[in-house]
Order: C-alpha cells, then sequence, then structure tokens
C-alpha cells in the first residue's frame, strides 16, 4: 500500500471479496522536499494515507523501513548506471529488488499466500504456469517496467487491476469511500524530488560531473560539457555548441568522458544487444530463439511494441533486431518482449540494452 488511489482499491477489493488481507507500506526514502511534494510516493504523507485507508478498511497496517536496502539497490545503482553513461530506470530495479523479492519474502514470513499491488497489468494462469499480458488500459500498461518478474515470484503474485480502466479504479474508490479516491498518481522517479537527475548524481557521486569535450561522430570537438550526466541520448537542445545543422547526442562515452553527437539519422538503430534476460516463454529461450523469433519488442517505455527478431546465440548472447530502424535507444533502457503488437499481447521477457548497432547484422527471419 503506497498510499496511492491504486494499492488502496486493490486492498479495499479483495477485503470486500473476503480475504484475510494485511497491508504492508514501505518507507523507502525521506529527502525532505520528497515527502511533501505532489506525486511522490512511499514517504510522509504517502505512509499517514496508506495507514488511514488500512484503519478504515480495518486491516492490519505494517510500515517497514527499507530505505538502506532501496538506497543499495535502487539508487546506488540508478547513479552508477548514469556515471557509466547509461540511461537507466530505477522503477525496473525497485519492483524486482525490492517489491518482488524483498517484500514477496517478508509477505511470506507474515503467513501471506500471495503478494497483491496495484500496478496495471494482466496475470493469467497458462498452461506452463501463470503469464503475463498487457493491461486492458493501454494508457496504464506496465509491463515494461515488470518484464524481469519471474517465473517463480510469479507464483506468488496478484495484480487485481489489470482488466480495469484507471477512470473505473477512481469510480470504485469512491464508491469504497476511500479517502484517496481523487488523489493525484505519482510523477517521475520517486526518489528525485527536484525533478533533476543531475542533483541527486551529483550528491551521491560528485567526481561523475568531470568536464569534458562535445565531440562529433567525425572526431571534432565541438565544445565542452560540465558531466555527461547532463546528457542523453536524442537530446537536440542546450548541447551548448554552434553548428551549421542540427545535431543531436548519438552517444555518452564515459570511458573517455565524452559527449558524442552527429546528425539525425545517426541515431536509427536496429540492431540491440542485450545482457541479464528474463525469459518468461513457455519453452526455453535457447531452442527457441535460435534461428530466430518473431515478436514485438518495446525498447523505449513511452513507444509502442514493433516488430522485430529476437535471436539467442549459441554463446548466450541475446540479440533483438527490429524490422524499421528506431530513434534513441540508449544503453541502460530495457527492450521488453512481446507475443505480438495487440493490447492483449502477452509478455515474453526482456533484457537490459548493453549496446547497439546501427544496422542490422543477423537476418529478418530465419
Amino acid at each position: 500500500m503506497s498510499g496511492g488511489v491504486d494499492s488502496s482499491v486493490v486492498a479495499a477489493l479483495l477485503k470486500r471479496a473476503g480475504h484475510d488481507v494485511i497491508g504492508i507500506t514501505l518507507q523507502l526514502y525521506d529527502h525532505g522536499e520528497a515527502t511533501a511534494r505532489k506525486g511522490a510516493c512511499c514517504a510522509g504523507q504517502d505512509i499517514h494515507d496508506a495507514r488511514r485507508v488500512a484503519e478504515a478498511l480495518q486491516i492490519p497496517h505494517y510500515v517497514l523501513d527499507y530505505e538502506e536496502r532501496f538506497k543499495r539497490a535502487v539508487i546506488d545503482a540508478f547513479a552508477d548506471s548514469y556515471v557509466a553513461g547509461e540511461t537507466p530506470i530505477p522503477c525496473v530495479n525497485c519492483n524486482t529488488q525490492i517489491k518482488f523479492k524483498d517484500l514477496l519474502e517478508t509477505a511470506t514470513e507474515l503467513g501471506a499466500d500471495v503478494l497483491a499491488t496495484g500496478h496495471y497489468i494482466r496475470r493469467r494462469e497458462g498452461e506452463h504456469g501463470p503469464v503475463l499480458a498487457r493491461a486492458e488500459d493501454a494508457s496504464r500498461d506496465q509491463s515494461y517496467f515488470l518484464f524481469s518478474t519471474t517465473r517463480e515470484q510469479l507464483g506468488k503474485l496478484w495484480f487485481p487491476l489489470g482488466d480495469l480502466p484507471k477512470s473505473q479504479v477512481r469510480e470504485l474508490a469512491r464508491e469504497l469511500g476511500l479517502i484517496v479516491a481523487d488523489k493525484p498518481d505519482s510523477q517521475d522517479i520517486c526518489f528525485v524530488p527536484s525533478g533533476s537527475y543531475a542533483d541527486i548524481i551529483e550528491r551521491l557521486k560528485p567526481e561523475a560531473l568531470t568536464p569534458g569535450n562535445i565531440v562529433h561522430i567525425d572526431g571534432r570537438v565541438l565544445g565542452a560539457h560540465n558531466g555527461i550526466v547532463h546528457y542523453t541520448i536524442g537530446q537536440r537542445r542546450g548541447l551548448g555548441i554552434a553548428s551549421g545543422e542540427p545535431l543531436y547526442v548519438v552517444r555518452l562515452n564515459a570511458e573517455k568522458n565524452e559527449v558524442v553527437v552527429g546528425p539525425r539519422e545517426a541515431l536509427a538503430t536496429r540492431t540491440v544487444n542485450l545482457r541479464d534476460v528474463n525469459w518468461l516463454g513457455d519453452e526455453p529461450l535457447g531452442a527457441t530463439a535460435r534461428d530466430g523469433l518473431e515478436i514485438h519488442a518495446r525498447v523505449r517505455s513511452t513507444q509502442a511494441p514493433a516488430p522485430a527478431v529476437l535471436h539467442a546465440g549459441e554463446d548466450g548472447s541475446v540479440t533483438v533486431v527490429l524490422h524499421e530502424a528506431a530513434s534513441g535507444i540508449a544503453t541502460g533502457q530495457a527492450c521488453v518482449f512481446y507475443s505480438d503488437g495487440s493490447g492483449q499481447a502477452r509478455i515474453l521477457g526482456g533484457g537490459w540494452i548493453d549496446g547497439t548497432e546501427k544496422d542490422g547484422r543477423l537476418p529478418l527471419a530465419s
């Protein structure tokens, strides 16, 4: 129970269905300004709201101090990734390491049979065990952030909101008399109170804000930067350089402390190399994708799944080749696999983007 409307409705629905419900709220950080600002979660007012909902529902409520483990598994990993020239997604680590690992273990210790959350994703019982599918409400679908959920975890997870649109969830909250019915949704990254990632990096890794060169892909030095953490792949504005052509950030070279820029076409990518892949398909990945498996791939949370081919090499490598080149693909982001491009598509897993190549070096079809 994060203190928001989604998890509050889940608790109320399960209580109304006759389940023995225990509410658990995690205190993940306490950064002063963050605890009071609108759109935050898991701190300050949100913990108070979760407690009030639990009292109204007459269910036991526990607040667990996970600040240290959250800092270690999520915030520090976020900072390390940025310093390495990547564009991290801390919400995935939070789900994987904190909620579906540490919290699930705690819930089991408390005697719970399942852990139910307010995520918008669907869980179904398949022929070979539980499977995940995109949420009914495409605008709220959180499958991109839950690709690393394991089969073992799925055995003890429930997502009651997967079949509901957000508007109906708020209507249910009003019908159930929940005080958070009209509470705004959480926004952006919860532990970045100012909205500036660089401020967090400066506090945790001050050595990362080292000046360096802004270099054209042809080798020309065009200017200087005050830390690669201030830049993102695909960025055009705010580069602080003069040029006769529009230039975009195409690569962040942490080893040389360089921001590499080039024309828009230099951003086009078809081949995506992955690491730490989580596979949720029915058959082993090696056997399924050895000769190429047609899938739909999502390389950014804001982009729709697009046709692609998944390749699994005998050496353990996993590569996705997009049918059409995409722009702005960054290392540290996720590439999530879907069975097709529909709103009902099954999630087949995904992995972390470890590198990209401009042209597809693997075939589109076997």
